[in-house]
Protein backbone atom coordinates (compact mmCIF):
# COMPACT_ATOMS: atom_id res chain seq x y z
CA UNK A 1 0.00 0.00 0.00
CA UNK A 2 1.41 3.41 -0.86
CA UNK A 3 0.66 6.48 1.44
CA UNK A 4 -0.18 9.93 -0.27
CA UNK A 5 0.81 12.84 1.77
CA UNK A 6 -1.93 15.48 0.73
CA UNK A 7 -0.92 19.52 2.20
CA UNK A 8 -3.76 21.43 3.00
CA UNK A 9 -6.15 18.54 2.66
CA UNK A 10 -8.92 19.59 4.80
CA UNK A 11 -9.78 22.35 1.16
CA UNK A 12 -12.72 20.93 -0.85
CA UNK A 13 -9.81 20.04 -3.46
CA UNK A 14 -8.34 18.54 -1.01
CA UNK A 15 -11.55 16.49 0.13
CA UNK A 16 -12.08 15.71 -3.32
CA UNK A 17 -8.87 13.89 -3.49
CA UNK A 18 -8.75 12.03 -0.42
CA UNK A 19 -12.18 10.59 -1.02
CA UNK A 20 -10.48 9.07 -4.54
CA UNK A 21 -7.51 8.27 -2.83
CA UNK A 22 -9.46 6.33 -0.30
CA UNK A 23 -11.65 4.44 -2.32
CA UNK A 24 -9.28 2.72 -4.01
CA UNK A 25 -7.39 -0.45 -2.07
CA UNK A 26 -3.66 0.64 -3.12
CA UNK A 27 -2.85 3.78 -1.70
CA UNK A 28 -3.70 4.94 1.92
CA UNK A 29 -3.53 9.03 2.80
CA UNK A 30 -2.11 11.51 5.13
CA UNK A 31 -3.64 14.73 5.38
CA UNK A 32 -1.76 17.68 6.88
CA UNK A 33 -4.07 20.72 7.87
CA UNK A 34 -4.08 23.20 10.89
CA UNK A 35 -8.34 23.55 10.00
CA UNK A 36 -11.04 20.54 11.36
CA UNK A 37 -11.45 17.58 9.10
CA UNK A 38 -14.60 16.41 8.65
CA UNK A 39 -15.62 13.23 10.45
CA UNK A 40 -15.12 10.65 7.21
CA UNK A 41 -11.25 12.45 6.89
CA UNK A 42 -10.86 11.90 10.50
CA UNK A 43 -11.95 8.10 10.13
CA UNK A 44 -10.18 7.56 6.76
CA UNK A 45 -7.52 8.94 7.03
CA UNK A 46 -4.00 9.91 9.35
CA UNK A 47 -4.51 13.18 10.42
CA UNK A 48 -1.44 15.28 10.71
CA UNK A 49 -1.26 19.09 12.49
CA UNK A 50 1.76 21.63 12.66
CA UNK A 51 3.23 24.09 10.66
CA UNK A 52 4.78 22.98 7.43
CA UNK A 53 7.11 26.18 7.68
CA UNK A 54 9.01 23.93 10.08
CA UNK A 55 11.27 21.98 8.35
CA UNK A 56 10.44 18.91 11.33
CA UNK A 57 7.12 19.30 10.44
CA UNK A 58 7.37 19.15 7.05
CA UNK A 59 9.79 16.48 7.21
CA UNK A 60 7.68 14.33 9.94
CA UNK A 61 4.54 15.02 7.54
CA UNK A 62 6.51 13.56 4.64
CA UNK A 63 7.42 10.51 6.28
CA UNK A 64 7.07 7.28 4.62
CA UNK A 65 5.07 8.98 1.93
CA UNK A 66 6.44 8.04 -1.57
CA UNK A 67 3.62 10.32 -3.26
CA UNK A 68 3.16 14.17 -2.15
CA UNK A 69 0.31 16.70 -3.35
CA UNK A 70 1.14 19.48 -2.09
CA UNK A 71 -1.84 22.23 -2.08
CA UNK A 72 -1.14 24.01 1.19
CA UNK A 73 -0.71 28.27 0.42
CA UNK A 74 -1.72 31.29 2.19
CA UNK A 75 -4.96 32.81 1.29
CA UNK A 76 -6.54 36.31 2.73
CA UNK A 77 -9.26 38.38 1.29
CA UNK A 78 -8.20 40.24 -1.53
CA UNK A 79 -9.38 43.42 -0.10
CA UNK A 80 -6.90 42.57 2.29
CA UNK A 81 -3.80 42.04 0.01
CA UNK A 82 -1.10 41.25 2.91
CA UNK A 83 1.65 41.47 0.21
CA UNK A 84 4.78 40.84 2.80
CA UNK A 85 2.79 38.30 5.49
CA UNK A 86 1.95 35.84 2.26
CA UNK A 87 5.19 36.09 0.37
CA UNK A 88 6.99 35.41 3.51
CA UNK A 89 4.54 32.51 4.38
CA UNK A 90 4.55 30.50 1.10
CA UNK A 91 8.43 30.71 0.34
CA UNK A 92 8.87 29.49 3.87
CA UNK A 93 5.87 26.75 3.31
CA UNK A 94 7.07 25.62 -0.49
CA UNK A 95 10.98 25.45 0.81
CA UNK A 96 10.10 23.66 3.85
CA UNK A 97 7.87 21.27 1.78
CA UNK A 98 10.07 20.15 -0.63
CA UNK A 99 13.33 20.50 1.38
CA UNK A 100 11.34 17.70 2.90
CA UNK A 101 10.70 16.14 -0.30
CA UNK A 102 14.05 15.97 -0.99
CA UNK A 103 15.00 14.82 2.22
CA UNK A 104 12.29 11.65 2.11
CA UNK A 105 12.87 10.64 -1.02
CA UNK A 106 9.39 11.46 -2.50
CA UNK A 107 8.99 9.59 -5.82
CA UNK A 108 7.04 12.36 -7.53
CA UNK A 109 5.63 15.60 -5.78
CA UNK A 110 3.00 17.22 -7.20
CA UNK A 111 2.62 21.21 -7.15
CA UNK A 112 -0.64 22.54 -7.44
CA UNK A 113 -0.25 26.10 -8.42
CA UNK A 114 -2.62 28.87 -9.89
CA UNK A 115 -4.11 30.53 -12.87
CA UNK A 116 -2.54 33.83 -11.58
CA UNK A 117 0.73 32.86 -12.86
CA UNK A 118 -0.91 33.89 -16.35
CA UNK A 119 -2.07 37.13 -14.59
CA UNK A 120 -0.30 38.92 -17.56
CA UNK A 121 -1.32 36.26 -20.21
CA UNK A 122 -1.16 38.04 -23.73
CA UNK A 123 -2.39 34.57 -25.77
CA UNK A 124 -5.92 33.19 -25.10
CA UNK A 125 -6.21 29.91 -24.96
CA UNK A 126 -2.85 30.06 -22.67
CA UNK A 127 -0.92 26.92 -23.49
CA UNK A 128 1.44 25.54 -20.18
CA UNK A 129 4.86 27.48 -22.79
CA UNK A 130 3.32 30.87 -22.89
CA UNK A 131 4.60 30.85 -19.32
CA UNK A 132 8.37 31.57 -20.72
CA UNK A 133 7.29 34.47 -22.52
CA UNK A 134 4.21 36.32 -20.13
CA UNK A 135 5.45 38.75 -17.78
CA UNK A 136 5.80 38.15 -13.93
CA UNK A 137 2.40 38.05 -12.12
CA UNK A 138 1.41 41.86 -10.43
CA UNK A 139 -0.22 40.09 -7.33
CA UNK A 140 1.74 39.00 -4.70
CA UNK A 141 -0.48 35.28 -4.55
CA UNK A 142 0.93 34.98 -8.29
CA UNK A 143 4.01 35.62 -7.72
CA UNK A 144 4.17 33.57 -4.79
CA UNK A 145 2.39 30.37 -7.05
CA UNK A 146 5.10 31.30 -9.54
CA UNK A 147 8.14 30.83 -7.35
CA UNK A 148 6.75 27.98 -5.82
CA UNK A 149 6.47 26.81 -9.61
CA UNK A 150 10.01 27.62 -10.13
CA UNK A 151 11.28 25.82 -6.82
CA UNK A 152 10.06 22.56 -8.03
CA UNK A 153 11.76 23.02 -11.45
CA UNK A 154 15.12 24.36 -9.69
CA UNK A 155 14.84 21.34 -6.93
CA UNK A 156 14.49 18.68 -10.19
CA UNK A 157 17.45 20.60 -11.83
CA UNK A 158 19.76 20.48 -9.00
CA UNK A 159 18.96 17.15 -6.79
CA UNK A 160 16.40 14.77 -9.29
CA UNK A 161 13.29 15.37 -7.47
CA UNK A 162 10.50 14.40 -9.81
CA UNK A 163 7.64 16.82 -9.68
CA UNK A 164 3.96 17.71 -11.75
CA UNK A 165 2.36 21.07 -11.41
CA UNK A 166 -1.31 21.15 -11.85
CA UNK A 167 -2.84 24.76 -12.11
CA UNK A 168 -6.82 24.50 -11.45
CA UNK A 169 -8.77 27.39 -13.56
CA UNK A 170 -11.99 28.47 -12.22
CA UNK A 171 -12.36 25.94 -9.17
CA UNK A 172 -16.15 25.40 -7.89
CA UNK A 173 -17.51 22.84 -6.07
CA UNK A 174 -20.79 21.83 -3.47
CA UNK A 175 -21.22 23.81 -0.59
CA UNK A 176 -19.35 22.30 2.22
CA UNK A 177 -21.11 19.46 4.43
CA UNK A 178 -22.26 19.98 8.07
CA UNK A 179 -19.85 17.63 10.28
CA UNK A 180 -22.13 16.86 13.51
CA UNK A 181 -18.64 15.65 15.29
CA UNK A 182 -16.72 18.95 14.68
CA UNK A 183 -13.01 19.20 16.28
CA UNK A 184 -11.18 22.16 16.92
CA UNK A 185 -8.02 22.48 15.76
CA UNK A 186 -4.90 22.56 17.51
CA UNK A 187 -3.61 26.12 18.88
CA UNK A 188 -0.77 27.00 16.25
CA UNK A 189 0.54 30.10 15.07
CA UNK A 190 -0.43 29.10 11.30
CA UNK A 191 -2.66 31.72 9.05
CA UNK A 192 -5.57 30.07 7.35
CA UNK A 193 -4.55 27.27 4.17
CA UNK A 194 -6.63 27.16 1.85
CA UNK A 195 -7.03 24.91 -1.35
CA UNK A 196 -8.81 26.27 -4.46
CA UNK A 197 -12.76 26.93 -4.79
CA UNK A 198 -13.87 29.30 -2.40
CA UNK A 199 -13.99 32.44 -4.17
CA UNK A 200 -15.71 31.45 -7.54
CA UNK A 201 -18.17 28.62 -5.09
CA UNK A 202 -18.85 31.37 -2.71
CA UNK A 203 -20.05 33.78 -5.58
CA UNK A 204 -22.00 31.22 -6.95
CA UNK A 205 -23.68 30.22 -3.83
CA UNK A 206 -24.70 33.68 -3.16
CA UNK A 207 -25.84 34.17 -6.63
CA UNK A 208 -28.55 31.12 -5.79
CA UNK A 209 -29.62 32.34 -2.37
CA UNK A 210 -30.40 35.76 -4.36
CA UNK A 211 -27.92 38.67 -2.73
CA UNK A 212 -29.17 41.80 -4.19
CA UNK A 213 -27.02 43.40 -5.13
CA UNK A 214 -24.41 40.84 -5.69
CA UNK A 215 -20.69 41.64 -5.03
CA UNK A 216 -17.88 41.07 -7.53
CA UNK A 217 -14.60 41.77 -7.29
CA UNK A 218 -13.67 43.62 -10.18
CA UNK A 219 -15.57 43.75 -13.67
CA UNK A 220 -18.68 41.70 -14.83
CA UNK A 221 -17.12 41.42 -18.01
CA UNK A 222 -14.10 39.65 -15.89
CA UNK A 223 -13.84 36.62 -17.55
CA UNK A 224 -13.23 32.65 -16.05
CA UNK A 225 -13.36 29.65 -17.00
CA UNK A 226 -15.38 27.14 -14.54
CA UNK A 227 -13.98 23.66 -13.82
CA UNK A 228 -15.71 21.46 -11.05
CA UNK A 229 -13.77 20.59 -8.12
CA UNK A 230 -14.55 16.92 -9.27
CA UNK A 231 -12.74 17.30 -12.62
CA UNK A 232 -9.90 18.59 -11.39
CA UNK A 233 -9.33 15.90 -8.55
CA UNK A 234 -9.70 12.93 -11.53
CA UNK A 235 -6.91 15.37 -13.66
CA UNK A 236 -4.29 15.50 -10.74
CA UNK A 237 -4.68 11.91 -10.13
CA UNK A 238 -4.37 11.22 -13.55
CA UNK A 239 -0.88 13.40 -13.35
CA UNK A 240 0.38 11.86 -10.43
CA UNK A 241 0.37 8.84 -11.38
CA UNK A 242 1.23 9.15 -14.93
CA UNK A 243 5.42 8.63 -16.36
CA UNK A 244 3.93 11.14 -18.58
CA UNK A 245 3.79 13.75 -16.53
CA UNK A 246 7.06 13.68 -14.48
CA UNK A 247 8.50 16.96 -14.63
CA UNK A 248 5.58 18.36 -16.85
CA UNK A 249 2.86 21.06 -16.29
CA UNK A 250 -0.66 21.17 -17.03
CA UNK A 251 -3.37 23.84 -17.18
CA UNK A 252 -6.45 21.77 -16.12
CA UNK A 253 -9.79 23.56 -17.24
CA UNK A 254 -13.21 23.20 -18.46
CA UNK A 255 -13.95 24.56 -22.27
CA UNK A 256 -15.85 27.59 -21.54
CA UNK A 257 -14.93 30.94 -20.77
CA UNK A 258 -17.58 32.85 -19.33
CA UNK A 259 -18.02 36.47 -17.91
CA UNK A 260 -18.53 37.07 -14.00
CA UNK A 261 -21.69 38.19 -15.36
CA UNK A 262 -22.81 35.15 -17.53
CA UNK A 263 -21.59 32.92 -14.20
CA UNK A 264 -24.01 35.11 -11.62
CA UNK A 265 -26.97 34.78 -14.15
CA UNK A 266 -26.86 31.16 -14.39
CA UNK A 267 -26.44 30.30 -10.69
CA UNK A 268 -29.15 32.80 -9.83
CA UNK A 269 -31.36 31.09 -12.83
CA UNK A 270 -30.51 27.41 -10.54
CA UNK A 271 -31.81 29.41 -7.48
CA UNK A 272 -34.99 30.14 -8.78
CA UNK A 273 -34.68 33.63 -9.76
CA UNK A 274 -35.21 35.64 -13.06
CA UNK A 275 -32.19 36.67 -14.45
CA UNK A 276 -33.55 40.07 -15.33
CA UNK A 277 -33.38 40.53 -11.61
CA UNK A 278 -29.65 40.64 -11.48
CA UNK A 279 -27.45 43.54 -10.43
CA UNK A 280 -24.37 43.63 -9.78
CA UNK A 281 -21.63 45.47 -7.26
CA UNK A 282 -18.40 46.15 -8.56
CA UNK A 283 -15.86 46.29 -5.93
CA UNK A 284 -12.68 47.67 -6.13
CA UNK A 285 -9.32 45.38 -5.18
CA UNK A 286 -5.78 46.77 -4.22
CA UNK A 287 -4.57 44.53 -7.18
CA UNK A 288 -5.70 44.22 -10.47
CA UNK A 289 -7.68 41.09 -11.52
CA UNK A 290 -6.50 40.00 -15.00
CA UNK A 291 -9.43 40.31 -17.29
CA UNK A 292 -9.34 37.43 -18.80
CA UNK A 293 -8.39 33.65 -17.71
CA UNK A 294 -8.88 30.96 -20.26
CA UNK A 295 -6.26 28.41 -20.64
CA UNK A 296 -5.77 25.99 -23.60
CA UNK A 297 -5.69 22.28 -21.81
CA UNK A 298 -4.55 20.51 -25.26
CA UNK A 299 -1.19 19.33 -23.27
CA UNK A 300 -3.58 17.60 -20.73
CA UNK A 301 -5.83 15.63 -22.73
CA UNK A 302 -3.14 14.71 -25.29
CA UNK A 303 -0.54 13.68 -22.15
CA UNK A 304 -2.64 12.63 -19.73
CA UNK A 305 -6.24 11.51 -21.76
CA UNK A 306 -7.71 13.90 -18.93
CA UNK A 307 -10.41 16.65 -20.12
CA UNK A 308 -13.30 18.33 -17.98
CA UNK A 309 -16.70 16.56 -18.02
CA UNK A 310 -19.24 18.44 -15.65
CA UNK A 311 -20.81 21.52 -17.71
CA UNK A 312 -21.41 24.07 -15.20
CA UNK A 313 -24.96 24.32 -15.69
CA UNK A 314 -24.79 20.99 -14.57
CA UNK A 315 -22.50 22.10 -11.02
CA UNK A 316 -24.70 25.05 -10.55
CA UNK A 317 -27.78 22.60 -10.45
CA UNK A 318 -26.32 20.49 -7.58
CA UNK A 319 -24.48 23.41 -5.74
CA UNK A 320 -28.40 24.86 -5.61
CA UNK A 321 -30.15 21.10 -4.68
CA UNK A 322 -27.37 20.92 -1.83
CA UNK A 323 -28.49 24.64 -0.85
CA UNK A 324 -31.86 23.75 -0.47
CA UNK A 325 -31.56 20.29 1.20
CA UNK A 326 -29.86 22.26 3.94
CA UNK A 327 -31.74 25.17 4.33
CA UNK A 328 -34.53 22.09 4.70
CA UNK A 329 -33.09 20.69 7.92
CA UNK A 330 -32.07 23.95 9.35
CA UNK A 331 -29.08 24.67 11.55
CA UNK A 332 -27.39 22.07 13.36
CA UNK A 333 -28.38 22.37 17.73
CA UNK A 334 -25.90 24.21 19.20
CA UNK A 335 -24.18 21.47 21.61
CA UNK A 336 -23.98 22.53 25.37
CA UNK A 337 -21.16 23.05 27.11
CA UNK A 338 -19.33 20.48 29.10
Amino acid sequence: MSRVLITGGASPLGAALAKRLLADPAYDVRVSDARPAPRWMREGCEIHRGDLRLSGQASAAAKGCPHVIHLARFEAPASAAPWHTLLEYEAALHGAVLRAALDRGVERLLYVSSPRVFERAELFPTPEEHLEQCPAPDSARGFARLSGERLCMAAQQEHGLEFTICRPFGAYGPPAPHDTDPVEPEHDEQQPMHGPAADLSDLIERAIAGEQPLEILGSDKRTLTPTHIEDLADGILAALGSPAAANEDFNLAGTRELSLAEIATLARQAGGERADSLALRQLSSPTPEPERSHPSTQKARDLLGWEARIELEQGVAAIAEALAARAARGPIPATADA
